[in-house]
């Protein structure tokens, strides 16, 4: 059912040079800000529903390192569109010089440098209680994937070699962990999205699928030809190449697939 959802965004929805935040306000989806507590801290999380009669699963989304901007935001609502409940948390809520989070920085270079000092047991935490607010929503029915982009896709890694309680995770050219003994605690399958002109990340890959085979855990990588680091944003901008747009269509079918088998 999910699926036959998903095929009819594809038509409806144009794959290409759709502006992210007239994407958000012409959504029909609902959408809202919450607040979950992590220790001290409130983590500030745009939740987006489907329009579907049945619970539907929770996608946890890890936003690039430029923070929970527009086009995080967007990528949540495409993926309730296909009949998901979405929770984006802002990993840099309160982390802004006037104690906001993403959108209070001055530019994405604040962000993404204000991202790197972040205490990864710290976010390990948020992705936790994020996790534990997803279970409890009583529209779902309690399975809860996540799926990462860039750094979200590193953090998505690294977040199921800390919790076992993900039915899915998806990598979107994001490198796995480079300590080998942090695959031993891996339980979730891993499917990673990966461009064929991202050596720098693409590098790292076999390293993961290595260590991931010789402990018979799941992780199934697929590279798109021609396309760049970042081609789900790529692939819908004015300007996109054709082979990020390819590798974006081909993608979202992909996650959508998967996703229906949980």
């Amino acid at each position: 059912m999910r699926y036959s959802v998903f095929l009819l965004f594809l038509t409806s929805f144009s794959l290409v040079a759709q502006n992210p935040l007239k994407q958000l306000e012409e959504s029909p989806r609902h959408h809202e800000w919450i607040t979950i507590s992590v220790d001290d801290q409130e983590l500030q999380t745009f939740l987006v529903f489907p329009e579907v009669a049945d619970k539907a699963p929770v996608v946890i989304l890890i936003h690039e390192n430029r923070g929970l901007n527009d086009w995080a935001r967007s990528m949540a609502d495409q993926i309730a569109a296909m009949g998901y409940i979405v929770l984006a948390p802002d990993l840099l809520s309160g982390k802004a010089p006037d104690g906001g989070g993403t959108s209070a920085f001055k530019n994405s270079d604040a962000a993404r440098t204000a991202l790197y000092t972040l205490d990864p047991d710290q976010i390990t935490k948020g992705l936790q209680a994020t996790l534990a607010h997803g279970k409890q929503i009583d529209a779902a029915n309690g399975k809860v994937a996540v799926i990462g982009f860039c750094w979200g896709g590193s953090q998505t890694f690294r977040f199921v070699s800390n919790e076992d309680q993900l039915a899915a995770a998806f990598v979107c050219y994001g490198t796995g962990p480079k300590n080998e003994e942090a695959y031993k605690t891996i339980k979730t399958p891993v499917y990673g999205f990966y461009g064929g002109n991202d050596n720098r990340v693409n590098a790292t890959i076999e390293k993961s699928q290595q260590a991931m085979d010789a402990l018979n855990k799941v992780y199934t990588p697929v590279i798109y030809e021609g396309a760049g680091h970042g081609f789900f944003r790529a692939g819908e901008a004015d300007n996109a190449s054709e082979a990020n747009i390819k590798a974006r269509k081909a993608g979202l079918e992909r996650l959508q697939k998967l996703l229906s088998t949980l």
